[in-house]
Parts: C-alpha cells; structure tokens; sequence
C-alpha cells in the first residue's frame, strides 16, 4: 500500500516529534493493548505545510481510488480537518461522524449534508484495530448513505485491523504506513537493530505482546 507521498509522510510525522517510540516502557491505547509506538496525526494540524501535503496526498488517494465520491467525512475528532481540507479541494459536501449521538438538541450522530442514497468517503487520521472508523461507517449507513471505503494518514497494519475491515466488507487506503515509518526511522538513525526487531515482533501480535 504504497504512493508517491508514503516516504514523504512518514518523514514529516519523524520530523515533528508526532511519533513516539519506546519499546521498553511501552504506551497503552485506550483499547487496552500495549504498544512501543505511538502516533499523534493531531499534531499535523499545527504545521500548514505539512497538512496541506497530507491534503494532496489524501485528495490523490480518493480521486484514484473512489472517484465517484459524494460527501466528504470526517471521523471525530481527529479526521474532521482534513475533512474541511479535501472537502475544500474537491469542492464536495462534507460532514462529520460523531462516536455517539449527542445526548442534548436535535441528538444528531453525523452533522453537514444529507447523506441518504450519496456515495460517503471517511476520513480519519490513523488506523490501528479500525474500531471507531468502522462504527462510524455503521452510522452512515444507518442514515441511507453508501460508504466506498475509509482513507487515512497512517495505517499501523496491523492483522486484526485488516481482518476487521474485511468482515465490514469495506476497503482503507493510507497515506504511509507502519512499515514506511519503521523504515525511515531506521533509515535516519532514530533506532537500532533490536528496537526494530522488537517493532516488528509487535506489529504480528500486538495483543500478546509484552515489552
């Protein structure tokens, strides 16, 4: 899964400090799983060169890919301004997926456009277990709307990921991947031959892995 802004990416996010790895103390997702890296695509917001690269990239992704989009979604909270960005370049509707439905107002889940009989591309920063990108999946398609697939910045590749979207029957394309990002990372010295082995040996069973 790989193009021509991949390497690029996977620099940008090494360069900005929006990957962390600690193979030794590792960090815990909310999901419960342990893992020696972590990824904050947040922070790409706050560099305007570095967001509208992302921008470009995830415009070519879409264009090749779904072409034939409809709406622009953006998956709170983090998907929502590359959203406004794509949604922008392509001059498409957009609207937003939120994880539940407000318990206050109107209750709406999804915010922006009617959905009902229109083609829905999902944006979202990064995918590791795709929980919370697939439900937001399920909740367009709850509101009549058909979802082509889900586009992201960053895929962790992981198995169960792969395997959760396959039961779905949807499709992700990413901008770079955890395979890219180990790579320029050990391209650029940030780390050495056991880090990367221990990397690796995540990546295939992150639940049973311990540090």
């Amino acid at each position: 899964m790989t193009n021509c802004y991949s390497k690029e990416v996977a620099e940008d996010l090494l360069a900005i400090g929006a990957v962390k790895f600690s193979p030794t103390d590792p960090f815990t997702w909310a999901s419960g799983i342990m893992s020696p890296i972590y990824t904050d695509n947040r922070m790409t917001i706050g560099y305007p060169q570095i967001r509208s690269n992302i921008a470009d990239g995830l415009v070519d992704l879409i264009t090749k890919n779904f072409a034939d989009v409809d709406i622009i979604a953006g998956v709170a909270t983090a998907g929502i301004p590359h959203a406004a960005l794509i949604a922008d370049r392509l001059q498409k509707p957009m609207i937003y997926v939120r994880a539940k439905a407000k318990d206050h107002g109107a209750g709406q889940q999804i915010e922006g456009a009617e959905v009902q009989d229109k083609k829905v591309i999902l944006i979202d920063d990064l995918i590791s277990t795709g929980g919370s990108v697939l439900k937001a999946a399920k909740a367009v398609q709850a509101a009549g709307g058909q979802v082509l697939g889900v586009v992201v910045i960053f895929s962790y590749e992981l198995p169960v990921g792969e395997q959760n979207f396959a039961s779905a029957h949807l499709t992700f394309k990413s901008l770079t991947t955890y395979s890219q990002l180990i790579q320029a990372a050990l391209t650029h010295g940030d780390l050495d031959a056991s880090q990367i082995a221990t990397l690796r040996q995540w990546r295939q069973d992150p639940v049973a892995w311990r540090a």
